[in-house]
């Protein structure tokens, strides 16, 4: 059973990295257009949530352990989700 949970956390972590690159490479698209400017706020929480990715992983395999920082990005990641409702809200009523 640790076999199977090890191994869908390496997957799962594989994931959180090409999702966080693919975030990067959004990044440059958002910057060109003003409308966009929502999705720039929810690249950072894809980013940021990538970040959580490696951390659960390295906690799983108790390399690396801190509560700080699991319960803190996470709440990081919900601040910079709601920040871009806003930002798409006020797009939306322009």
């Amino acid at each position: 059973m640790q076999y199977v949970e090890g191994l869908l956390k390496i997957a799962n972590l594989f994931l959180s990295l090409v999702a966080g690159i693919l975030a990067l490479s959004l990044f440059k698209i958002s910057k060109r257009k003003d409308i966009l400017k929502a999705w720039r706020v929810l690249i950072f929480a894809l980013v940021l949530f990538a970040v959580q990715e490696i951390l659960g992983a390295l906690r799983a395999f108790k390399i690396f352990e801190s509560p700080f920082l699991t319960h803190i990005v996470p709440s990081v990641i919900l601040g910079f989700l709601i920040l871009a409702l806003v930002f798409q809200i006020n797009l939306g009523e322009k």
